[in-house]
């Protein structure tokens, strides 16, 4: 496959992997802080949906393109700008994987609540802050990696 190709599958894969992440915390955070069990519910819904349509494909396709993308033009991992991405990759990896699980939570949760016409309970709004808070460095982790694709520093 030729190296223009592949970059912009690569290009686009990535601007899915970060546009569905800051999309969907974005949905989840405000409707939470709504703190209305039936739109909780169908929102973490859709976030997990999202989450498995784009984030895992996405998540997977982004490393494969990039080392594809390497072996064509003939690079290695001597350049530091690649090296920090890639560690910068497993951080963001690292937290989205107990994100993923934890959206599942919240949505079961959620349904829960919205199903017997109660209130989000406390152990939502736990689940919720440990969400936020993986979130977070997995967000200025993919920002690192789109500087570092972008300016490849020395």
């Amino acid at each position: 496959m030729e190296y223009l190709v592949v970059k912009w599958l690569h290009v686009l894969s990535s601007t899915f992997l970060f546009g569905t992440g800051v999309g969907s915390a974005f949905y989840l955070l405000f409707a939470s802080l709504g703190r209305d069990a039936r739109a909780v519910a169908v929102v973490s819904g859709l976030v997990v949906r999202a989450d498995w349509l784009f984030t895992s494909t996405t998540i997977v396709f982004q490393p494969l393109s990039g080392f594809y993308m390497m072996h064509l033009a003939g690079m290695s991992f001597d350049a530091a700008w690649i090296r920090w991405s890639l560690w910068l990759y497993v951080i963001a990896t690292a937290c989205w994987l107990p994100v993923v699980w934890l959206q599942i939570v919240l949505r079961r949760i959620a349904r829960d609540a919205a199903a017997r016409g109660a209130h989000l309970p406390a152990m939502y709004f736990r689940h919720l802050k440990v969400w936020v808070v993986l979130g977070v460095p997995a967000f200025f982790a993919f920002v690192m990696i789109f500087y570092l694709m972008v300016a490849k520093p020395a």
